[in-house]
């Protein structure tokens, strides 16, 4: 099973990047988005592929027109927040009011019920893990923000699984989509999306994805915009992952698609035997 899904959000939306953190200054960047999606849509298009998207409501509020054409596409649209900040950095309450607000403006805009979500830099962490009980309280079913290794972001490496399972935390339960690991060296890496997709060469990639059961990808519209500004306050190791190889993202996803068979959240949904699934007890 392998599912394509996209992070829908600005180029300047790099969450190492400190200026980002006042939503105030986001007009002081030039937007991208417009052109960056009809890229996305032109890779679907070509591949006959469908996807899952999660919007960050900021898009939505400024763009409707965006999330209008992903739904009259026939593309489930999801909750990536509204602000795009670190889940972890939020206390409880506003996490709560960030995310309903962002529900709240996608099915405004769609007319349909929001039920699925990604936390931002899949920043859920053993600290903030009262995050699922919210998107529970919210009426969200269908998560993927766990990320079943350490990264800068948080992660769960404790997680016990690294395919889709039911997540219980605190008496609620919701279906659990994380992102996929390869072990390598008794290492589990991440591949199948962002940064890392773009990084590793193309054969490593095939080669992993035909020894993955599961495979859970994940791109931004700036994955695909090799002429975006460069954000020269980042890091030098911030830089190098947020710019290497995206002149070349688009032909290897497009490449991808072709070689193996994807599908959205819900259709992998639909297939999975949730009674039989794994428990995953936090």
């Amino acid at each position: 099973m392998k599912i394509l899904t996209f992070d829908i959000e600005e180029w300047f939306h790099i969450l190492d990047y400190s200026n980002v953190r006042n939503v105030k200054d986001w007009s002081n960047y030039e937007s991208r988005i417009e052109a960056n999606m009809e890229v996305i849509f032109e890779i679907l298009n070509s591949s006959n592929v469908s996807a899952t998207f999660f919007v960050v409501g900021w898009i939505a509020d400024k763009y409707p027109n965006i999330i209008k054409k992903i739904s009259d596409l026939g593309f489930e649209v999801g909750s990536h927040t509204h602000y795009h900040q670190l889940s972890f950095e939020l206390d409880r309450q506003s996490f709560s009011k960030d995310v309903e607000k962002s529900i709240y403006t996608l099915e405004n805009i769609t007319g349909k019920k929001v039920k699925s979500f990604r936390a931002p830099g899949f920043s859920i962490t053993e600290k903030n893990k009262w995050a699922f009980e919210v998107l529970y309280e919210l009426g969200i079913e269908k998560d993927s923000s766990v990320f079943p290794a350490k990264r800068a972001h948080g992660g769960l490496p404790n997680y016990k699984y690294t395919a889709p399972s039911l997540l219980e935390y605190n008496g609620v339960q919701l279906k659990e989509f994380p992102i996929n690991t390869f072990n390598i060296f008794n290492h589990p890496i991440v591949f199948s999306g962002g940064g890392y997709f773009r990084i590793l060469p193309y054969a490593l990639i095939n080669t992993m994805t035909k020894k993955s059961d599961y495979l859970m990808s994940y791109f931004h519209p700036r994955d695909f915009d090799y002429n975006q500004p460069l954000l020269a306050e980042l890091s030098l190791p911030r830089q190098f992952k947020s710019y290497v190889g995206l002149k070349n993202c688009r032909r290897k996803l497009e490449r991808w698609l072709s070689d193996f068979d994807f599908i959205d959240l819900n259709t992998a949904n639909d297939k999975i035997s949730w009674d039989d699934a794994p428990i995953a007890q936090l």
